[in-house]
């Protein structure tokens, strides 16, 4: 029986790149070799990095004067280098603190200078999004993470400012359109909505870099990595080139702006069972919802076995709340199907007639 994976990831990824992917591994393009044991440096895989870039420079309508990377250390990595490639010697640089993740970052940017943090929704638990702050104009940068998939909440709008403003993405890139121009770094782990761990995106205006006035480690200077094609080491071959059938996939479906409509359907459903069914509550505030995770709990505590044997009788998989808000989460990234929305919804409403 198929499973509905609702998992916050590694998460669900399309049939047909599955079965792209697991054919590559056997037998690559035909050529009689694995995927994985090819040269990263053969044309084969090269031209793979090369369509994989620009792919995101078409899905994303980005303009000239950025480069495409993919790198490795998830956006975890990524929250040291921004810092080590955009905070100035004796600069600052302004966070907006949103949930764990951005917490985490701005941990990572104290190790090299100061960090304002300009908002914060910790005083309830990150369940709704920071507003009404000012950045400050002498900040080098503004950090801000779009998707908080463990509270199931998502910036409507980005920050403005007069810094630069970098974003982590991870959870939401490529499920809805937005200005890419007006971002000057953006990072994401692949494993949400584009490929399996292992590769990281980062999307960086290449006019921005060089200006710290700190020396770098090579490994940690994005200059490095765009001088020699996300190749200065050997990449992550199998991330990448799934990652590479996934934007393809998206391509085919009609770009972001046809996923995006899809998603808001998708959310659109679940949420309306959430506040229809008495016996469910959402756990993010209504003007703050993710359209990527979707938070809520048992309205009774005592309820949850009913409910869990429901899911389970329905194929649904990793449905578990974060240990730090408890309940439930339903990841629907870009590869969910609204039927395994629905077939969720369908336990929601059984459990409403059991309990009737």
């Amino acid at each position: 029986m198929k499973k509905h994976n609702f998992s916050a990831g590694p998460s669900i990824l399309p049939q047909e790149v599955l079965k792209k992917a697991s054919e590559a591994v056997n037998n690559f393009n035909g050529i009689g070799l694995s995927l994985i044991e090819i040269s990263h440096r053969s044309k084969e895989f090269i031209e793979v990095m090369e369509t994989s870039k620009k792919l995101v420079k078409e899905l994303l309508n980005l303009p000239e004067g950025y480069s495409v990377l993919f790198l490795q250390g998830g956006a975890s990595l990524e929250f040291l280098m921004t810092a080590y490639n955009l905070l100035k010697v004796d600069g600052k640089a302004a966070y907006i603190d949103s949930g764990a993740w951005s917490a985490k970052a701005l941990k990572e940017a104290k190790f090299l200078g100061e960090v304002d943090v300009i908002a914060s929704s910790k005083d309830k638990i990150y369940n709704y999004i920071p507003k009404n702050y000012t950045i400050p104009t002498n900040a080098d940068y503004v950090h801000y993470t779009s998707n908080n998939t463990i509270y199931g909440t998502q910036f409507k709008e980005f920050p403005k400012g007069e810094s630069l403003l970098v974003c982590d993405m991870s959870s939401d890139i490529f499920s809805r359109v937005l200005d890419f121009s007006k971002f000057d770094l953006v990072y994401a782990g692949a494993q949400k909505n584009m490929g399996p761990a292992g590769t990281t995106l980062v999307i960086v205006k290449d006019e921005i870099l060089g200006e710290t006035g700190r020396a770098i480690p090579s490994m940690l200077d994005y200059q490095t990595h765009i001088s020699k094609d996300s190749m200065f080491n050997t990449p992550p071959v199998f991330a990448v080139y799934t990652s590479m059938l996934t934007l393809q996939w998206l391509k085919n479906l009609g770009g972001v702006s046809a996923i995006e409509k899809l998603n808001n359907e998708k959310a659109a459903a679940l949420y309306a069972e959430i506040d229809r069914n008495p016996h469910f509550k959402g756990f993010a505030e209504v003007e703050d919802r993710s359209l990527m995770n979707v938070t809520f709990n048992l309205t009774i505590e005592t309820h949850k076995d009913a409910f869990n044997a429901l899911c389970d009788a329905a194929s649904i998989s990793g449905l578990k709340g974060h240990r730090s808000v408890g309940g439930y989460r339903a990841s629907i990234y870009n590869a969910m199907s609204i039927e395994s929305v629905q077939v969720l919804v369908n336990a929601m409403q059984q459990l409403e007639k059991q309990l009737a």
